[in-house]
């Protein structure tokens, strides 16, 4: 795209997606659509998060435990 293309743009302007409130089949596909950079981002974060909350639990099971 040309830098007239873009100031003198014509065309519809993309929507802002928001993932939150589509089903899981919907968030899927979304996030396949992305480039691979991006889908190995989230699906880092995605890890980080599932595996922080299994060690919080762990920790919780632990304390629990030894109480």
């Amino acid at each position: 795209m040309t830098t007239d293309q873009i100031i003198n743009f014509d065309g519809d302007i993309p929507k802002k997606i928001t993932i939150e409130d589509k089903d899981e089949v919907e968030q899927t596909r979304l996030i396949n659509q992305s480039d691979e950079e991006d889908k190995s981002i989230i699906f880092k974060i995605i890890d980080k998060m599932l595996t922080t909350q299994k060690f919080k639990d762990f920790l919780i099971k632990m304390w629990l435990f030894c109480k």
